[in-house]
């Protein structure tokens, strides 16, 4: 075989394999809502290490705003992998 025939048998399997992939488009309502859950996370993890250092003695509201801070970063994450 000569190379441009190689070149060409690997262009037309990559183009297949385009063709075949079954990644489906972003909605745009989908990243939105990641955007806005991924940035809710992160306001809210900087706000869990404010009231640990400015509150040690408040555990429960440390606890409180960190465990609710993760369950939005689950919520983007499952989006993220399912739409």
């Amino acid at each position: 075989m000569q190379q441009d025939e190689i070149d060409k048998i690997i262009a037309e399997a990559v183009a297949d394999s385009k063709k075949k992939s079954h990644h489906r488009p972003k909605t745009d309502g989908v990243l939105r809502a990641r955007q806005i859950l991924n940035w809710t996370f992160m306001i809210g993890f900087i706000a869990a290490v404010i009231i640990y250092f400015a509150y040690p003695d408040n555990k429960v509201l440390f606890f409180s705003v960190g465990f609710g801070s993760m369950v939005l970063k689950l919520v983007e994450f499952y989006l993220r992998f399912m739409f």
